[in-house]
């Protein structure tokens, strides 16, 4: 009987090598960023070699999109699955409020990315020195489904400017810095980690300012919206703005789909925490993609994979946080 068992066994694996080995299933993943000017795509692209090289099974490609509402609607429908957004817009997605008019998005937050600063950008030359004075001018808010028009609309509100007091022409960050430099608009929004390159590219042409919130301004701001706090663009980051300029932060989340996996997504923020210093490279913002930050300041809850990383690294998740 033990002879025959062994020649069973012998002719079992012979049959499975002749069949060749199984070949594992390829996950292909689409993240969803934002305009080729500003930070969420070059750090999608980041994140996206970083998960095509150290998690096996899986193909990573940043899409350039409309950005945060946008990108909630594709990780919510399964089109991206992963998705940067701010905070806000996270928030407004996960609870189905404001330009989600009553609808909750599939979604889950994965990790904390970087904060974002609001940029009010208008020639220097211009007579508009306070953002109450864009009424009867022409501006552009950011593109249709990104997370700066998002909060600009929210910012404009709480100051008290009718959103059709102005003639919006909603441009990307790219549009936006060209038409200032051909005089089209008189102020562009940006709200994105500071060191943009299409504010950069700008001032170097112009001479440009920022306009700064005053305290009663930034404090009606945060009245208006939990997820936001008054923070200041250093001076130096753009050229000729060499003082520090009030203005309101927000983090960004880097989102998934909420049926996602619980293991892929472990996967997935191991390899993006491990390998951090990829992201680093390529702005300096991604500094602040640490574990820590991501119990810390996540604005929805968490996916159970990203729970079950933190757990094991010894990080304490908030209730609030778990799904």
């Amino acid at each position: 009987m033990k002879k025959v068992s062994i020649a069973m066994t012998i002719t079992l694996v012979l049959c499975i090598m002749a069949a060749g080995p199984v070949a594992a299933k390829t996950v292909f993943l689409g993240i969803g960023t934002g305009g080729t000017g500003g930070i969420y795509y070059p750090y999608g692209g980041g994140v996206a070699e970083i998960w095509t090289k150290h998690v096996p099974g899986v193909r990573a490609v940043a899409e350039v999109t409309g950005a945060s509402v946008e990108n909630v609607k594709l990780a919510s429908k399964g089109e991206t699955v992963i998705g940067e957004v701010m905070g806000d817009v996270a928030v407004a997605g996960y609870e189905g409020t404001s330009k989600f008019k009553g609808r909750k998005q599939n979604i889950l937050s994965m990790a904390i990315m970087y904060p974002n600063l609001l940029q009010l950008v208008t020639l220097k030359d211009s007579p508009i020195t306070d953002v109450e004075q864009i009424k009867g001018r022409t501006i552009s808010s950011g593109s249709p489904g990104s997370g700066t028009n998002f909060m600009a609309e929210v910012v404009f509100k709480a100051l008290g400017i009718p959103l059709d007091s102005y003639k919006d022409a909603r441009l990307s960050f790219t549009e936006s810095a060209n038409a200032l430099r051909d005089g089209t608009i008189e102020m562009g929004t940006w709200c994105v980690g500071p060191g943009t390159s299409s504010i950069m590219d700008l001032a170097t042409t112009h001479d440009i300012r920022i306009l700064p919130f005053t305290p009663e301004q930034t404090r009606k701001i945060l009245a208006a919206n939990p997820t936001y706090s008054a923070v200041e663009l250093a001076g130096g980051v753009y050229k000729g703005v060499d003082d520090p300029v009030p203005t309101i932060g927000v983090w960004n989340v880097l989102i998934c789909q909420k049926s996602l996996d619980a293991d892929l997504v472990y996967r997935l923020v191991r390899a993006l925490y491990e390998h951090n210093d990829l992201l680093c490279k390529i702005h300096p913002s991604a500094a602040y993609t640490t574990p820590e930050n991501a119990a810390k300041y996540s604005p929805i809850p968490l996916h159970p994979g990203t729970i079950k990383y933190l757990k094991e690294k010894g990080i304490k998740v908030p209730e609030k946080l778990i799904p």
